[in-house]
């Protein structure tokens, strides 16, 4: 059997760690031509190294120009497959939250990929596919994540509004909806408050567990591939029942 990716072109942002990475390596196994990018240097080469037939490149989706960088790294080419997954989160109580933590979340997590689809928005075949990861932080309500939490609201929203937009084309968009998967994407919390974070989100998770970032990549690979031809302006959590209760 043919490979669901074999020959396809897929845009990976945020891919050279946790869910991205993930993904990529999955991709790469069912055939896929893949650009990826990632801000870290040497996480970057390993990138490289671990997916030899990948283009690994440099793309920080907090600057206006990592739109336009994209585009130029893709140029030629058309792109079947985008999976805008660039994103951090960072934590304050209300008084403590200041004009740079909100410029810096919005600049990277929705700015970005507002930007970046954009630029590449003529380079999408005809039936591509665009999957934009949010976060169940959106409907959790957990006290110092208002401003990642909006972030990640408002990629929901303009997902949306892609799906409507692109639909003539027959471009599909999705959302990845991820609850508490084990990468290191809360790296900015110390070992204790991440511990007793995951422990308290682990105890309303109805599977009793954290997830991990291949069961998060197969969705967002699911919504990718043509087995989801008929799906679009929809969100899918991943988050063991967390979000259902």
């Amino acid at each position: 059997m043919t490979p669901r990716f074999h020959g396809k072109r897929i845009v990976i942002t945020g891919a050279t760690s946790g869910i991205g990475l993930a993904g990529a390596r999955r991709l790469a196994d069912e055939g896929a031509d893949l650009l990826l990018t990632g801000t870290n240097p040497a996480r970057i080469a390993q990138a490289q190294s671990e997916i030899g037939s990948a283009t690994v490149i440099l793309n920080d989706a907090s600057t206006p120009e990592a739109g336009s960088a994209l585009a130029q790294a893709n140029a030629g080419r058309g792109i079947d497959g985008l999976w805008l997954n660039a994103g951090y989160a960072d934590i304050a109580p209300i008084a403590d939250t200041d004009a740079e933590l909100f410029d810096a979340m919005m600049a990277t997590n929705v700015r970005g990929p507002l930007l970046q689809l954009g630029a590449v928005s003529d380079h999408l075949a005809e039936g591509a596919s665009v999957v934009v990861t949010s976060s169940t932080s959106t409907y959790e309500g957990a006290p110092r994540t208002a401003v990642y939490a909006a972030t990640k609201a408002a990629l929901i929203a303009a997902a949306r509004s892609w799906a409507a937009e692109l639909a003539p084309r027959g471009i599909r968009v999705n959302t990845l909806v991820p609850g508490a998967i084990s990468t290191d994407f809360r790296s900015f919390m110390d070992d204790t408050t991440r511990s007793t974070f995951e422990a308290g989100v682990v105890s309303r998770v109805p599977l009793g567990r954290v997830g991990s970032a291949d069961e998060a990549a197969a969705v967002a690979l699911f919504l990718l591939s043509d087995d989801a031809s008929y799906v679009t302006a929809s969100q899918y959590p991943v988050d063991g029942g967390l979000t259902h209760r």
